[in-house]
């Protein structure tokens, strides 16, 4: 049991916590609680932690993961000091970043959201969850965007990230153009568009543009798009949540593309 937090691996993992830096310098991040833990692909967790606690109380799932991935025991003041919630469950992995191409996020009819300037990581990760449930094939972020292994949005995107495709691209104007170019139309979600989001068809491929939390998209990168879509605000309201306004957007796009198949019964 590693008992001392000057220990070289509690201070690498306690670093990875707190440092985008050192996350995007070598490729790892934090995927802390057991959910996480049992989302992550095995062939990409590097390093397992957990306390004595845990290990007793674990259930026959969590013990075979475990099995697969082996693990380290720590004190529960280890743990504390290497943990990045008020309340730690007693288990976290070092986990491999994956990496996504363009081609990638295209498969089949796409179905994207790019996303400039969001901050916040609970709007991230709702993004990511609402993005999983409708069927979207990636995720493009902003230079601007948070980082997506940041402890919060990590924790935030409840494992979706894990399966939705995204990537960081330098130059948002250069992925609309590219999207444009591939025969994708971009519609930017604008306070003042002309079009109502549901007068729209988004049958064909088709990319959706989510401004910041507290002020929209830019000017340049609405007017970049193929058309720009309102949603309709009773009362008011100017807008919506960024998280929110995406959910709107994409499940209008899948229920489109349903046609008149009814969702499933469960």
């Amino acid at each position: 049991m590693i008992t001392s937090n000057s220990n070289e691996k509690i201070k690498h993992v306690a670093a990875l916590q707190q440092k985008a830096g050192l996350r995007r310098e070598e490729s790892l991040f934090v995927a802390e609680g057991s959910r996480l833990f049992l989302e992550a692909p095995v062939s990409l967790v590097r390093e397992v932690y957990v306390t004595e606690r845990f290990l007793k109380n674990a259930d026959t799932l969590l013990k075979q993961r475990l099995s697969e991935t082996g693990y380290e025991e720590v004190s529960e003041p280890v743990f504390a000091k290497m943990s990045d919630t008020k309340s730690p469950q007693g288990i976290l992995a070092v986990a491999s970043q994956q990496s996504y191409s363009r081609e990638e996020l295209l498969a089949g009819i796409p179905l994207l959201l790019l996303l400039e300037n969001i901050q916040d990581p609970g709007n991230l990760g709702t993004i990511f969850r609402t993005a999983e449930g409708a069927g979207v094939t990636g995720v493009i972020l902003s230079p601007g965007c948070a980082d997506i292994w940041q402890p919060k949005v990590v924790r935030s995107t409840m494992g979706s990230l894990f399966r939705v495709p995204f990537y960081r691209s330098e130059d948002l104007q250069r992925e609309i153009a590219f999207l444009q170019n591939r025969g994708v139309k971009v519609c930017a979600a604008w306070l003042e568009g002309s079009e109502c989001y549901d007068a729209v068809s988004y049958l064909g491929g088709s990319a959706f543009l989510i401004g910041n939390e507290g002020n929209g998209l830019t000017k340049e990168t609405a007017m970049a798009a193929d058309t720009r879509v309102r949603i309709p605000m009773a009362g008011k309201l100017e807008s919506l949540n960024a998280g929110v306004s995406a959910a709107l957007l994409v499940y209008e796009a899948a229920r489109q593309r349903r046609g008149e198949r009814r969702c499933p019964v469960s």
